[in-house]
Parts: structure tokens; C-alpha cells; sequence
């Protein structure tokens, strides 16, 4: 049996599966559930709570970024040394399950995995090394050329700039995709992180709730 996680982050389910006309995601739910998120209910450290089985407390952050001690001056970020919990891919590989995992928040730097790794928007760019084997980075460039980890400056006026970068990042994120799910793999996990950066750049835009003096400020609100 496989198993194929598909991650959206910050795509709210009443989006999702109620309000907008997604026949191939609404088609996937043949059986499903709800879930509870974390506290906090932000991406660190949902994801890794999720793929660990751990709370936010036993992992030890809360956010992304975090105090050094008990200073006001210095901070950490928690990106995957952070994590020292097992995930589903470390478990898996173990007992000799090919895994692919592509894009899953607080992966880099990327560790090694019985299969391949791709890590996310933490990534500092793609000059450093952001796949395990070192190989997969020549494969993506020479599928998609420059890969897009994250968008640059998601919170920006130019609305227009964004969506287009989002969009070049999820086409090719989403070749990246469909090119590995071909290849051997028992797990393959992958999140995409283009509705958490249109969330925070558009939804002030969407949301009829909000009074207008505080849409100037929404994108400030949203985790």
C-alpha cells in the first residue's frame, strides 16, 4: 500500500470542500473527518506536531522564531536541527520504505531519508543545498530550471508581481511533483505553501468581515 499526503497550507477547509468548486480535491473525500490543529494553529509547529505525533511543548517551539534563553535580543529559528523527534519519514526509511517528501515546512536543512528529500520555504535560496541526495538539485533544475522555493516578499503592494510568482512557483513545484511520484516510493508527502502566501497577501481583499480601517493591517494578522 502507498500513501500520498498532500499538504495545503493555510487553505481553509470551508474553502476548500465547501465554498469554491474544486471537483478533483472535493473528489478525494470519499471518507473523511476533521481534525484539530495546534496551539497555536500556525505551520511551525503544526507540521511537524502532525508528521511526529508530538505536541508543540514535547517538540519544543512554539514558531518559527524563538528566544534564546530569556533575552529580548537574540533569536533561533526553528528549522529542521530543531526537530528532534522521529518523523514518519525517519520511521519509515528504518524499516526500508522509500519515501519522497517535497516542500514539507522545517525540513531544511534537508537530513537523509531512505528515498529523496526536497525541502521548503526556510530554505535561504536555492544556491544552498535544499534536496537529499545532493543529486535531486541537478535533476530539478534540469526539469523546471531555477526552482522556486518561496515567493520573494509576499506581503508586498504589487499584488499582480505576487500572484504571478505564485503561480510559477506551484507550476513548478507541481512538475517536480508529478516527475517523482513516477519513480519507486512507498510515502510521498508534499505541501505547498502558495495559499498561505496568497492568504497573506490577498485575503484583506476577500474577507467581507473585516471592519475597512483594518485592512490595511490584515496581512499582519494572519499566521
Amino acid at each position: 500500500m502507498k500513501v500520498f499526503v498532500i499538504g495545503l497550507d493555510c487553505a481553509p477547509p470551508e474553502l476548500v470542500f465547501e465554498r469554491f468548486d474544486l471537483p478533483n480535491i472535493q473528489g478525494l473525500m470519499d471518507c473523511w473527518g476533521e481534525l484539530k490543529s495546534t496551539i497555536p494553529p500556525i505551520t511551525c509547529p503544526a507540521w511537524m506536531s502532525m508528521v511526529t505525533g508530538k505536541n508543540p511543548g514535547k517538540l519544543g517551539f512554539y514558531g518559527f522564531r524563538n528566544r534564546k534563553g530569556f533575552s529580548y535580543d537574540e533569536m533561533w529559528i526553528a528549522n529542521s536541527l530543531a526537530v528532534k523527534e522521529d518523523t514518519v519519514w525517519d520511521v519509515l526509511s528504518r524499516e526500508n520504505k522509500r519515501v519522497s517528501i517535497v516542500g514539507v515546512p522545517q525540513t531544511y536543512p534537508p537530513k537523509p531519508v531512505n528515498g529523496l528529500m526536497v525541502t521548503s520555504f526556510l530554505t535561504p535560496d536555492t544556491d544552498h543545498q535544499y534536496t537529499y541526495p545532493e543529486s535531486v538539485k541537478t535533476e530539478i533544475e534540469n526539469l523546471v530550471g531555477k526552482y522556486l522555493v518561496d515567493v520573494e516578499n509576499f506581503r508586498t503592494d504589487d499584488k499582480a508581481r505576487l500572484l504571478s510568482q505564485i503561480y510559477e512557483m506551484t507550476e513548478k513545484r507541481c512538475k517536480v511533483v508529478k516527475h517523482y511520484l513516477k519513480q519507486k516510493w512507498d510515502f510521498f508527502m508534499w505541501v505547498e505553501m502558495g495559499p498561505d502566501r496568497i492568504q497573506h497577501g490577498l485575503w484583506k481583499y476577500f474577507d467581507k468581515k473585516q471592519p475597512r480601517e483594518w485592512k490595511d493591517v490584515s496581512t499582519l494578522m494572519i499566521g
